[in-house]
């Protein structure tokens, strides 16, 4: 499983990226997509949408379940990847390069890990 060293991760399975112009990349991992299986349907929220840490933000469909995506950080939904809402397979294909949204005026974010942390909590749930 893949844990890239420059993400962040929330213990609901989101991966967060800090970008240099000051808005956030929000996607689901890999463990995330794993567990899933081959998702069917993406639901986003809309460009202009608020975000708050810890609530859902949509939802990801699988041809096992709909779970929610859940959003690690508050603000204000500056871009979806609109690529997804046709192909929502391309998370499977690659969890770290599709991205959900972007997300600026970030005023608060809920507790992330770091990789390393992350990996260890992945395990402590396979338990």
């Amino acid at each position: 499983m893949n844990f890239p060293k420059e993400l962040k991760y929330s213990k609901s399975h989101e991966w967060v990226s800090y970008e240099q112009d000051g808005t956030v990349l929000i996607g689901i991992t890999d463990y995330a997509q794993k567990e899933l299986g081959d998702l069917v349907f993406v639901n986003l929220p809309e460009e202009g949408d608020g975000v708050t840490a810890g609530e859902a933000l949509g939802d990801v469909e699988s041809v096992k379940a709909v779970s929610d995506i859940y959003s690690p950080v508050t603000g204000t939904v500056a871009e979806i990847n609109e690529e997804l809402l046709d192909a929502p397979q391309k998370i499977n294909e690659d969890p770290y390069g599709a991205w959900l949204i972007r997300v600026e005026n970030v005023t608060d974010t809920e507790e992330l890990l770091d990789a390393d942390a992350y990996e260890a909590f992945t395990k402590e749930e396979n338990q």
